[in-house]
This record gives C-alpha cells, sequence and structure tokens, in this order.
C-alpha cells in the first residue's frame, strides 16, 4: 500500500516540474521580451540653430623666423630672453668679433698702401710724361738746326731715341696706374669682406615680434643653421586645425568661427577661417584648416591646443534634436518616440548640423518625447514597451 502511495506521490511531484519549468520559462520570456524598458527622454523644441564644422589644432604664427648666425662664432651676448617683445632691427645676439677686428684693420692698412701706391704712380706719370714732353722738343729744335746744316744726324737720331724711350716710360707708368688701380679695388672689396663678416656678428631682429624660445647662452659656440633664438610676429596668430575630409564642400575662406582654448574652456573667442589646406592626411582623412584667431586669452602660448567651430549655415527658428538620441539604419537617420508609453520608429529628414544639435526637417514635431535606451548594453525596437523616469 505504501509502495504505491510513494510512487503515486513521486509521478505528481514529476508532473509539477514539468509544468513549472514552461511557466518559469514563460515568465521569464515575457520579461525580457515585454516588460518595459528604462529609457533617457528629450523633448523636441523649436530653436536658433547656427550649424558648425569643428576641427582640434595647435595655436601658430604666420610669421617665424629662426634666429641663426652667418656665420661661426662664440655668443658674446645675447640681449633678449623668452618673452620678450622687440622691434624690427633690433640687436639680439652680438658674436666674439676680436678676430675679425684685427682681419678688418689689416684689409684697411693694405687699402692705405694701395692708394698711396696709386698716388706714386700718378707722380711718375706726370714725370714720365715731362720728360716726353722735353724730349719732343728737343728733336724739334734738332730738325730745325739740320735743316740749315747747324746740326749733325748723330744728334738728330739720338733725339729720337730720346723721344721713343720717354713715350716708352710714360706707356710704362700708365700701365703701372692700370696695375695700381686693380690692387686697389682687390683691397676694397677684400676691406668691404671682412667688414660684412664683422657685421653679420651683430644679429638683428628681421620684423617685429615675440621671443618665444631661447636655445643658447653666452659662451656657446654658434654655427649657422643652429638656431639661438625662436622669433614670431604676433600680427597674425591662427589655429592650425585638423578637420575630416567629409566636411571639405562645407568650408570656405572667411567664414565665420568659435576658438575654444583648452586652457579656458568656458570662454569663447572670435575667429575666421584664413585658408584652406590642399591635401588630407592619408591616414587620419583630414586636412588642415588655419583659423585666425581675432582675440586671445590673456595667457597664451604657440603650440597650445584649441577646438575650433567654423560656422557654415544658421536658421533663426528650426526643429532640432541632439544627435545622440538619432539612430541611423541602412545609412537612414531616424529615432524612437514615446508613443504612449511604447516606442516608435519615426525616419528623419535631416538638415543643419552642428556637433551638439541637429536640424530635424521632418519626422519629429515640438512637443514630443524622443527617447534612447538608458543603458548602452539594451536596445529598443518598435512597439516594445518603455519606462522614462
Amino acid at each position: 500500500m505504501m509502495d504505491k502511495t510513494t510512487t503515486f506521490r513521486r509521478w505528481i511531484w514529476r508532473g509539477v516540474k514539468a509544468l513549472a519549468v514552461p511557466v518559469v520559462i514563460g515568465v521569464v520570456v515575457y520579461w525580457v521580451m515585454f516588460s518595459p524598458i528604462e529609457v533617457r527622454q528629450h523633448v523636441v523644441v523649436r530653436s536658433e540653430l547656427r550649424a558648425e564644422v569643428m576641427g582640434t589644432g595647435t595655436l601658430e604664427a604666420r610669421v617665424k623666423s629662426s634666429i641663426t648666425p652667418k656665420i661661426s662664432g662664440r655668443i658674446h651676448t645675447i640681449d633678449v630672453d623668452q618673452g620678450d617683445t622687440v622691434t624690427s632691427g633690433k640687436t639680439l645676439v652680438t658674436l666674439d668679433d676680436d678676430e675679425l677686428e684685427q682681419q678688418v684693420e689689416i684689409a684697411q692698412a693694405n687699402l692705405d698702401a694701395a692708394l698711396a701706391a696709386i698716388d706714386r704712380l700718378k707722380s711718375d706719370e706726370v714725370r714720365a710724361a715731362a720728360t716726353l714732353k722735353q724730349a719732343k722738343s728737343e728733336h724739334q729744335r734738332n730738325e730745325k738746326l739740320a735743316a740749315s746744316n747747324a746740326a749733325t744726324q748723330s744728334a738728330i737720331d739720338k733725339s729720337i731715341e730720346g723721344v721713343s724711350i720717354a713715350e716708352a716710360g710714360l706707356a710704362r707708368a700708365t700701365f703701372a696706374i692700370v696695375e695700381g688701380q686693380k690692387q686697389l679695388v682687390a683691397a676694397e672689396k677684400t676691406l668691404l669682406y671682412h667688414q660684412a663678416r664683422q657685421a653679420d656678428t651683430r644679429i638683428t631682429a628681421p620684423f617685429a615680434g615675440l621671443i618665444v624660445r631661447r636655445q643658447r647662452d653666452p659662451g656657446d659656440v654658434a654655427v649657422p643653421g643652429s638656431p639661438i633664438l625662436t622669433l614670431i610676429s604676433t600680427e597674425e596668430l591662427w589655429i592650425s586645425a585638423w578637420v575630416d575630409e567629409t566636411e571639405m564642400s562645407r568650408l570656405k575662406v572667411d567664414q565665420s568661427a568659435r576658438v575654444v582654448f583648452r586652457s579656458e574652456p568656458d570662454r569663447e573667442f572670435t575667429g575666421k577661417v584664413y585658408r584652406l589646406g590642399r591635401e588630407a592626411d592619408r591616414e587620419t582623412r583630414e586636412f588642415v584648416v588655419d583659423v585666425r584667431v581675432l582675440e586671445l586669452p590673456a595667457n597664451w602660448a604657440v603650440g597650445q591646443r584649441a577646438d575650433v567651430y567654423i560656422e557654415t549655415g544658421h536658421k533663426p527658428d528650426v526643429t532640432v534634436l541632439p544627435p545622440s538620441f538619432i539612430v541611423w539604419r541602412d545609412n537612414e537617420p531616424g529615432v524612437f518616440i514615446n508613443s504612449n508609453g511604447s516606442a516608435e520608429w519615426r525616419p528623419l529628414v535631416l538638415g543643419l548640423r552642428r556637433h551638439d544639435m541637429v536640424e530635424v526637417v521632418r519626422g519629429v514635431e515640438p512637443g514630443e518625447f524622443v527617447v534612447m535606451p538608458a543603458h548602452a548594453q539594451t536596445t529598443l525596437q518598435a512597439g516594445r514597451r518603455i519606462h522614462a523616469p
């Protein structure tokens, strides 16, 4: 009797378990499939919208120069330091010029000697010309005497020889002056060369600007091509920003821009597109846009990072949405709206875009609530129950 009762109870228990498993599975499936998903929602509004293209870059100077010497030498003085403002032509660096000063003095002495030699040679030429004149007069007198048989042929021949010797002497003196003048020119050029080298020991500012870097100190040996200072012009500073190449068609010169420096993220500075790059990076697919900064923060540094927002369009009153609520399906945008506690899918037609706001031309109306999952690991489907806290 007991065996039959026990067997019966076992069969009942097995039946209960067999029924319980599907029930539990059904409850779980129902909970997963039909329980409300927690969402975040945003009310659709109308607002002014300025479409922008964003880029990130660094502050750069349009005009900059590395101050380097033309000649090698030991640095004697550096008259400026990092952060100093200089005017065009101001002396920045001087090199030791003791040896060059001696070379200039030697070249000057050689020039003085060449000038003195020219004066002496000119005197020789005057004397040779006088000798020739005297020889010609003597020859003319002998010819007159010979006409009256008062002079012999030997005297005439001797006077002719004297004229020839005097003419040769004058030619030699004239040629010596030409040679002396060539030596004078060489001495003058040598002096100018050494004076120029000495002048190169004084390095001046090529333009007015700001010293942003000092790489050498007095006593260091400077060589051509080795920078001593870095000078920039503060007349034109811009942000060289990298922008995605897909935005290229929306950009043009003179568009207005906002500049936000990383050092002052809560402030905006005005700017304007100055130049568009003509070469894209083959890895990042970005190109450079130079945005001139029309105003700067109190403290700034060349090379500091900043974000630029270039205005590409403006509408005073449009329907707008945050781009984070937009879902893309097969390259088509859409959004989920809260329709009486259920998710409803709406395709969208978009217009102007900004990094934090997008114009909706068609698809939703002001006052409707768009939703997105509150948790990244969940997804929404049309018709799914939703819960917005």
